[in-house]
């Protein structure tokens, strides 16, 4: 009988699945850890983004409310309009201050050294610091995907408009447009063939110029359209064309008709008209918009242009997730440090953000010349952050 009491009141070893889900329970210490880490983050959003928005737009602002005559209401609805995008840059450089300056406080106190001794790993103590990394990035991606790119666009509109710049918002000479279809093959393969070649030599921002289309949409017929010009009817959904000849050939070469007009209406797509008219940059588009801008360049860009926007595109997707590194890589680095202020942390956070944009630049650039994917272009920065902090981590189990 008291065999069978001793079996059936003596604790049970957890299973390995149990002492995981223990592990990852947030307990006391995870709250605490969050807490301290608030605080530090919020002050790291409010300087960085001061500092930001103070260094590059606001002398900007006083340079063109001195220089052009902009006035300071409109300079100050242009000012609240760029903040956004320095709160978002500003998110992950928060994120590496607050993990520096928490954990080195903790080391400082010997709270890292009193966790070690009940049996916490470094690996336990820098999960909540992960954790609140990945809100940040979540929080990040948000920002810059909703909030960033309509504010930019919306400033760069205010500004243009009470300056009245005459700058052409679209591109003025050389717009092609390629338009591909699907056909099948005897085999029951498929494959892209081109439908439509536009070209038209200059845009005056309402009227193509100097237009030539090769129509192959149509099976056993081809058409080729040479015009004067041609305008976008958006009533209509289609284009008026002036001044030109529509010759049709039939699949053996020889011509079947020749057609000329003084006007013209041709059902052909918008798209030549939305790559000649693009008028947002990269810091105006988010990923959505950024992609289908990217459709349009391979249809119609410069391999230059179609380089430099699939760079930007997987830069856009990075970004967000630098807070994982930097928060890894400044909690770290400082357990391994005395009792920083906040000035010493701020420091060492300037020196590590530099250092990560600089390599954002350089890979960048790299990529743009072709001699690397754009992915690793936009990863590689952040790649080598998270294998920084791995290795300090590393150290600091030892």
């Amino acid at each position: 009988m008291a065999i069978s009491s001793f079996k059936r009141n003596s604790p049970r070893h957890p299973s390995p699945f149990q002492s995981l889900r223990n592990s990852l329970k947030f307990s006391v210490m995870d709250r605490y850890l969050a807490i301290e880490l608030i605080l530090p983050f919020l002050f790291g959003v409010g300087v960085f983004s001061s500092l930001g928005v103070s260094v590059d737009a606001l002398f900007d602002l006083i340079r063109k409310i001195t220089e052009s005559g902009l006035s300071f209401a409109i300079a100050a609805k242009i000012f609240f309009l760029r903040f956004p995008q320095f709160v978002a840059y500003s998110f992950p450089m928060a994120t590496l201050l607050a993990t520096l300056m928490t954990y080195s406080r903790l080391s400082s106190d010997s709270e890292l050294t009193a966790l070690k001794a009940c049996g916490v790993s470094v690996y336990r103590m820098v999960l909540p610091a992960l954790g609140i990394c990945c809100l940040i990035t979540g929080l990040t991606f948000a920002f810059n995907e909703l909030i960033v790119p309509a504010a930019n666009y919306q400033s760069a509109i205010t500004l243009a408009e009470a300056l009245q710049e005459d700058n052409p918002p679209f591109s003025e000479r050389n717009i092609r447009y390629e338009e591909y279809k699907k056909i099948m093959l005897p085999d029951g393969e498929s494959e892209q063939a081109l439908s439509r070649l536009f070209y038209a030599k200059k845009f005056d921002g309402e009227r193509m110029q100097g237009l030539t289309i090769l129509d192959f949409s149509q099976e056993g017929l081809e058409q080729i359209v040479s015009a004067k010009s041609a305008q976008w009817n958006s009533q209509q959904s289609l284009w008026d064309f002036s001044d030109g000849t529509i010759y049709i050939v039939s699949t053996d070469g020889a011509f079947r008709n020749i057609v000329t007009f003084e006007n013209q209406q041709l059902k052909l797509p918008r798209a030549p008209l939305d790559l000649a008219t693009r008028k947002r940059n990269y810091d105006e588009m988010n990923i959505a918009e950024a992609s289908g801008y990217l459709d349009l360049l391979k249809q119609g860009g410069s391999d230059d242009q179609i380089r430099k926007l699939q760079v930007r595109i997987q830069q856009k997707y990075a970004l967000p997730f630098v807070c994982i590194a930097f928060g890894l890589v400044g909690a770290a680095l400082g357990s391994h440090l005395e009792r920083a202020g906040r000035a010493t942390g701020f420091a060492i956070s300037l020196g590590i953000i530099f250092g990560y944009y600089l390599l954002t630049i350089v890979f960048g650039s790299i990529a743009q010349l072709g001699y690397i994917s754009p992915v690793l272009g936009g990863w590689l920065p952040n790649l080598f952050g998270l294998i920084t902090a791995g290795l300090l981590l590393v150290r600091s189990s030892r």
